[in-house]
């Protein structure tokens, strides 16, 4: 149910992911290491293999929360032009433009906090993990509701929203944006079984506006 939160943790603190960007800007520099894929590889294939296969090219794309910046990247790589990254972070905004320089892609990176709302109007928005962090915060219920609302705000009528979550089933993240959001499919991700019953450890629901 939406009045069910997890906790805080220190996964929801902009301290925590400023000391971890700064930590990869440094191994960035000194290795050309960019990081890791937030939920592995496999699940950013899956997501891009989605977009690549419904989404034109041509349409503009906000990655919220985008870390390094390696789901842009990867759109980029395809052929998608109109492509921005913004994450509260401004070590891991500074990571992501390091990347990019170093590969000359033209892709636009901002420091934005959703939970103050959006610049601009997006024809998708994409977001693997920041729910998430968000809902590890110390106010997480009235947080969420703050994100849910800016994510409408600043999605276009036709447009998809496609959310990553590990900490929320695609029950219940169809609960949380039942308001605004209507399930337009999910992408299938690896499936275990156990206890003669089969879940997934992570789950990719692509909503449409209502």
């Amino acid at each position: 149910m939406l009045d069910d939160e997890l906790g805080s943790s220190e996964l929801g603190t902009l301290e925590f992911w400023e000391a971890r960007y700064d930590s990869e800007i440094q191994n960035f520099k000194n290795h050309g290491d960019p990081g890791e894929a937030w939920f592995g590889e496999d699940i950013v294939d899956r997501i891009i293999k989605w977009i690549s296969e419904n989404v034109d090219k041509n349409v503009s794309i906000a990655d919220l929360g985008c870390g390094n910046g390696h789901v842009l990247i990867e759109l980029a790589q395809l052929g998608y032009t109109k492509l921005i990254g913004l994450d509260y972070s401004e070590k891991a905004i500074c990571l992501a433009n390091t990347i990019k320089d170093n590969q000359s892609l033209n892709i636009k990176y901002e420091v934005n906090d959703i939970l103050l709302g959006l610049n601009g109007v997006y024809n998708v928005i994409h977001d693997k993990g920041t729910y998430d962090a968000i809902s590890l915060s110390e106010n997480s219920k009235e947080f969420r509701e703050k994100y849910r609302i800016n994510v409408h705000s600043a999605l276009e009528a036709s447009g998809y929203f496609i959310i990553t979550s590990c900490n929320w089933t695609e029950e219940e993240l169809k609960e949380h944006f039942k308001e605004g959001f209507e399930l337009h499919c999910t992408i299938p991700t690896p499936e275990f079984k156990f206890g003669g019953k089969v879940g997934s450890v992570v789950s990719i629901c692509v909503f449409k506006k209502k």
